[in-house]
């Protein structure tokens, strides 16, 4: 095998783990400078073969050619020297260390007596930053830097060590439009180089606006590999979860009952100004807004995270004072967070024991928690949310994240609360777990519970919610009624005008 045209060719690979057989047989070609997109849904085994070629795991068959020579990765040094080099979804940067330092960390330009040369260490990551048009310096510190800055610096990380392929696993899920066409220039430039990219994303806006070729993975298995040109999204989609999806968002009769929640005036005196709103009784009450809104503060306030500073709270009329989390779900609270891998879930520990964690109570017996309760639980859940998981035993890590989700939305559920507040709940997973969270949704307030929806994604704050209150630096800039809803008078609100 020596087809030049191709960078990197992968044929045939497998992987299983105890249980679950993550690949089978898997495709994969990728030609030199072009941007292409694997597509797929949570559990596809995306994650798996890119961890594969980035020396995270090693492959139980099949064959991988870089330049058209067969090879190993036996290791991340191994894959870093073929010239492979991958960004996470997690960040993996050194908060306390320079822009330089992290780009060129474990390889640093050296004296003649074995010194690092720190004078040339910041004039190479310098110049490579302004190669890419980054106005940063290269002395700042990673801490003093946003999401997307840190981004750019994983970028020119992997540029920096000669790559020929670059693997981008989510990388526009906490990022602006702002900052995502800046991220795709870079892309772009990358191409213009002759370096390819792996794009992996579940936004399809984003899929079809960046990409020349696609590969479709499902269930572990090579579906197909298509020009982007050349494909529709709802084919694309149907591919992905082996049906037609008739419908993004599921319909739903929006019916509001009494005012469960109301909010005046709360401030916490830093990124929450001033927030006053009411929520009803099985209503779906949107926040959309761009990073740095506020939104996700103004959650932290209501479960108790963090103290109120001044204005009131109350609960079926009831004024709350001195909330914590604790006292937050006896109240009858839920909150999924934003990062469901560090907030979220026990990673280390089964999936039923992160389904019970939040209700321990209800699996007790005679003071002492009963297995065989806490097993019940979970399998009820499993079964209602179809998680996709060998057993109830099953560490919750080795999980697709939308069953991670799941996961998470389970172990609220069962506490039976009345108001859940649903951070981001849809961001990082495929579009078939995201209508099944939408059709949850739908079921929670059909039985008179409340939700709080916070989106990044205006089309689906729109497609989910009955009313929005549109958020910019700490306050509410605008509410809009169902009938008032579009995508720019969200964004227009969203900046402050």
């Amino acid at each position: 095998m020596n087809n030049t045209e191709y960078v990197l060719q992968i044929e045939g690979v497998c992987k299983s783990f105890p249980g679950v057989k993550a690949l089978d047989h898997v495709n994969l070609r990728v030609k030199r400078g072009e941007v292409h997109s694997l597509i797929g849904g949570n559990g596809a085994g995306k994650s798996t073969l890119m961890k594969i070629l980035s020396g995270a795991y090693v492959k139980d068959s099949g064959t991988i050619f870089v330049d058209g020579v067969q090879t190993e990765i036996g290791n991340p040094k191994a894959a870093e020297a073929l010239g492979i080099s991958i960004i996470y979804q997690e960040l993996n940067l050194v908060s306390s260390l320079s822009i330089a330092e992290n780009i060129f960390i474990g390889k640093m330009p050296l004296t003649k007596i074995g010194l690092i040369n720190w004078k040339k260490l910041y004039q190479d990551g310098q110049r490579l930053l302004d190669d890419f048009n980054i106005e940063l310096d290269a002395h700042q510190s990673i801490a003093s830097l946003n999401v997307a800055q840190q981004q750019m610096v994983e970028i020119v990380k992997a540029i920096s060590v000669d790559a020929k392929v670059i693997i981008m696993d989510e990388p526009t899920s906490s990022l602006t439009t702002k900052e995502i066409d800046v991220l795709f220039n870079m892309i772009r430039k990358l191409k213009q180089n002759g370096v390819a990219t792996i794009f992996i994303s579940h936004r399809m806006d984003e899929i079809f606006e960046i990409s020349d070729r696609l590969t479709i993975f499902r269930d572990g298995c090579f579906v197909d590999e298509r020009d982007a040109s050349d494909i529709s999204r709802a084919e694309l989609i149907a591919l992905m979860i082996g049906k037609e999806m008739s419908q993004q968002f599921p319909s739903r009769e929006s019916v509001s009952g009494d005012v469960v929640l109301k909010v005046s005036s709360i401030s916490d005196s830093k990124k929450v100004r001033n927030v006053s709103f009411e929520l009803h009784r099985g209503e779906v009450l949107g926040f959309a807004g761009l990073v740095g809104a506020g939104r996700t503060e103004l959650m932290q306030l209501l479960f108790g995270v963090s103290k109120l500073k001044s204005g009131k709270v109350e609960l079926k009329g009831k004024a709350l004072r001195g909330t914590s989390p604790k006292t937050s779900i006896r109240n009858g609270f839920a909150y999924v967070t934003e990062d469901r891998k560090s907030e979220g879930l026990a990673q280390n520990l089964s999936v039923m024991n992160n389904i019970s964690m939040a209700n321990l109570h209800g699996i007790l017996k005679a003071g002492l928690i009963s297995k065989r309760k806490e097993k019940e639980s979970a399998q009820q859940y499993i079964k209602a949310l179809n998680i996709i998981t060998p057993s109830e035993e099953q560490k919750v890590m080795f999980l697709s994240g939308g069953n991670q989700q799941k996961v998470v939305i389970s172990k609220w559920l069962m506490t039976d609360a009345d108001i859940f507040i649903m951070d981001e709940p849809t961001r990082g997973i495929d579009v078939g777990a995201k209508r099944e969270i939408y059709d949850i949704i739908n079921e929670l307030v059909s039985q008179g519970k409340a939700v709080l929806f916070i989106s990044s994604e205006f089309e689906e704050v729109m497609g989910v919610c009955d009313r929005i209150l549109v958020m910019c630096e700490g306050r509410i800039t605008r509410e809009l009624k169902k009938e008032d809803f579009s995508q720019q008078a969200i964004a227009k609100y969203a900046v402050g005008e």
